[in-house]
């Protein structure tokens, strides 16, 4: 053991090696040093489990140090290729911003703004005002205030609206989403009291009716997000609550989700009550996601009533969740393409993969086949078949589209190790297992993916050993 170890040289003498001096010119020493360490401790592991090589030149050791120092220098986030069909992908982001979005972003990055100033007046500016037009123009409502995300929204809304007093909510609606959010830690956070009626699958007027009492601070709907109660299932639509909140004079509050400003059912997308719809219902408190279905930066958007809105504006905790600069040029940039639908089908990309037919989707991957084939190794094969995307991002759990996908088969290769393989990239790819089988989904690929698919399968090769 002790023979194997002395053939790794110490850290000294690799300093000494010229491509080890040329990274010092070009690289920060502390992190040369560190990459040369790691490279050192692995080769110890190495010997230690009998797999160091017999021959380890200067060459291929500078080689390890600078692989090492290049994984150092790398971005911890940065791009991926979504095949797993799962349009609105938590995990990988949520919603793509459009390209105009991306533009106004970059535009006020790199310039001061006119975040909080008037420029007609000169005068100290709101920051929300530079989107609450237009989302008042696109929904209907009276005035709207913009945070960082929509678990902050609802946050902001019960403890300006009801804390210290009771909030009915239905037991059907008493939901945990992504990351262990659930409706009743965020009441007791924002100082609300939760009042539960009905069952878990059948809630009716008059439970909400019943817990009615001079405590009553508001009611609320809360869209069930990443789950869906069926069979035998009643529940009260917000209509129905804001009738009920009118004759007593109780606030009625909808947490809708994701957020829809356009109807999608006619590209087959069915199911999701839009914003401007929840507005004409009569809601004075609704809250939603500003990326997902909307498909603009992560935000949280509150819409109601102009007194309502005006009291959550004078709240202090406002300020700890308010949306930065960026966001908001995101988001009024994205809001701006919904003013012409067919605009916005186009270019939200959001909204164009989950209105891209099935026709349409077979058509490209037969074009991305045909391009692919003849630029990858011929152990690949690739080849189409039917099946079905999901939305995503809590939004319509039970719907699923019919989709086209690309399967990826190699010689020597499971489905298991060509998905490792694509995910260790340079551009990872990430795709799904079905049925052994590694696919693609069309309709969540990029145009822009396709060199980098290319790439990733060009490296697909026999695991060392013959391993399987």
């Amino acid at each position: 053991m002790a023979k194997e170890l002395s053939r790794i040289p110490k850290v000294d003498k690799l300093l000494t090696w010229p491509p080890i001096i040329s990274l010092l010119v070009d690289h920060p020493r502390p992190l040369v040093m560190q990459a040369i360490r790691g490279t050192l401790d692995r080769l110890r592991l190495d010997s230690v489990n009998g797999v160091l090589p017999h021959n380890i030149n200067e060459e291929q050791l500078a080689s390890l140090v600078q692989e090492e120092l290049g994984r150092l220098s790398a971005s911890s986030l940065r791009p991926v290729i979504n095949g797993t069909g799962v349009v609105i992908h938590t995990n990988l982001g949520r919603s793509l911003l459009s390209r105009s979005a991306c533009e106004q972003i970059a535009a006020v990055a790199g310039r001061y703004s006119n975040l909080e100033i008037d420029i007609e007046t000169g005068e100290r500016g709101e920051r929300y005002s530079h989107v609450e037009s237009l989302l008042c123009e696109l929904t209907g409502a009276e005035a709207a205030i913009v945070v960082n995300n929509n678990a902050a929204a609802v946050l902001l809304a019960l403890s300006g609206m009801a804390a210290g007093r009771e909030v009915v909510v239905s037991r059907g609606e008493l939901v945990e989403i992504g990351g262990a959010f659930r409706i009743p830690d965020v009441m007791r956070q924002s100082g609300g009291i939760l009042r539960e009626v009905g069952a878990t699958n059948r809630t009716h007027l008059k439970d909400y009716q019943a817990a009615l009492s001079a405590e009553t601070a508001l009611l609320l709907k809360v869209h069930t997000s990443n789950f869906a109660v069926v069979g035998f299932t009643a529940e009260v639509t917000v209509a129905g609550l804001v009738d009920l909140g009118r004759r007593h004079g109780i606030p009625v509050m909808a947490d809708i989700g994701s957020g829809s400003l356009l109807d999608l059912a006619p590209y087959g997308v069915l199911g999701e009550t839009t914003i401007s719809d929840y507005v004409s219902s009569g809601a004075d408190i609704i809250t939603c996601s500003g990326d997902k279905m909307l498909g603009g930066p992560q935000a949280g958007i509150i819409l109601g009533k102009k007194p309502i809105m005006d009291k959550l504006r004078r709240h202090p905790l406002l300020r700890a969740i308010r949306i930065d600069k960026l966001t908001l040029a995101g988001l009024e940039a994205t809001l701006r393409l919904y003013r012409d639908e067919r605009q916005a089908l186009a270019e939200i990309p959001t909204l164009r993969m989950l209105t891209s037919q099935p026709a349409e989707l077979r058509k490209r991957g037969q074009s991305w086949l045909r391009r692919l084939r003849g630029k990858i190794p011929s152990s690949v094969a690739l080849s189409l078949h039917e099946g079905s995307s999901q939305v995503g991002g809590g939004a319509l759990p039970l719907l699923n589209l019919p989709t086209w996908l690309i399967a990826v088969t190699a010689e020597h290769l499971s489905a298991q190790q060509i998905d490792q393989s694509l995910r260790k990239g340079r551009v990872p790819v990430l795709g799904r297992i079905y049925r052994d089988r590694y696919l693609l989904d069309l309709r969540t690929l990029q145009d822009e993916d396709f060199p980098h698919l290319i790439e990733a399968l060009q490296l697909l090769v026999e695991p060392p050993n013959g391993q399987r």
